[in-house]
């Protein structure tokens, strides 16, 4: 049996086809760009994995039990690959999990989530700007999940980038953080365009997309916005699903291997993320 392994880390999803379609194709995507490791999965949602268990009797580890799992099978090395899209507080449980168990392994090395350097960020704007089409007279509004964390800070700096390179018909907006969605409606109202794409910026098309985005109720982001007189299309697809999206996890994983990650060794931690 291998030495190396890999443990995949996502927010989670009760979904099963998004699960299916995101979650499970940044795995074999990995499995297929990294076939000298064993490949495993774990989640951060303690939610999300109660929910599957009663549900399903599926039962998820979280990092802890993932790592401990992987201790007990002989593993010595192992990369941890987030597939979270901000360096926020899903991150951050991942980091500390793996310091506490860092002993347990001779290297444990952690590449880095979706937007964390400007490059992700100018990447993924134009892989979105591909698959969407900016330019089309309608305007495109993203919706991320936000937070309180100061990670949430990449949202508000696309943004900018999607000003500055000339996409001002896009814009992102959160369910819990900065920007919110009356920021976009006003962003809407400015533009005086008629057609809106509203399109997911998270890893899987949950229920923040299903419900929240495009959901029946009177407070979805869709029915407010067929309500103020736009002709709405909905796209629901998760980052996940996107080809060019999941090589830019693979490029950090490449990275962290090649020693540009988070990397725990003896106890010690080593590098920036």
């Amino acid at each position: 049996m291998t030495k190396k392994a890999m443990l995949v880390v996502s927010f989670g999803t009760s979904y099963h086809e998004t699960r299916k379609k995101n979650i499970d194709a940044i795995e074999s995507e990995m499995k297929n760009r990294f076939p000298d490791y064993r490949h495993h999965r774990a989640f951060t949602s303690g939610m999300i994995m109660k929910k599957l268990k009663n549900r399903d009797e599926l039962h998820i580890h979280n990092v802890r039990e993932a790592l401990e799992f992987l201790k007990e099978e002989g593993v010595e090395e192992v990369v941890v690959v987030p597939t979270h899209i901000i360096n926020g507080y899903e991150f951050e449980k991942v980091i500390w999990a793996c310091q506490e168990n860092s002993r347990s392994f001779h290297k444990l090395t952690i590449s880095r989530p979706l937007l964390s350097t400007t490059d992700d960020f100018r990447e993924v704007v134009e892989i979105l700007d591909e698959v969407y089409d900016f330019h089309d007279g309608k305007a495109v509004i993203f919706m991320g999940h936000g937070s309180e964390h100061h990670a949430n800070t990449a949202y508000p700096a696309m943004n900018f980038m999607l000003q500055d390179t000339g996409r001002g018909n896009a814009y992102i907006a959160t369910v819990e953080g900065y920007p919110s969605f009356d920021m976009a409606v006003n962003f809407l109202e400015k533009k005086a365009l008629e057609e809106v794409k509203l399109v997911p910026l998270m890893l899987v098309a949950g229920d923040h997309i299903e419900e929240d985005m495009l959901g029946d109720d009177e407070k979805s982001w869709k029915s407010i916005l067929l309500n103020k007189g736009y002709h709405v299309e909905g796209i629901l697809a998760g980052l996940g699903e996107l080809p060019k999206i999941r090589q830019i996890y693979c490029r950090h994983v490449e990275e962290a291997i090649a020693g540009k990650g988070l990397t725990m060794k003896g106890g010690k931690t080593h590098g920036v993320y």
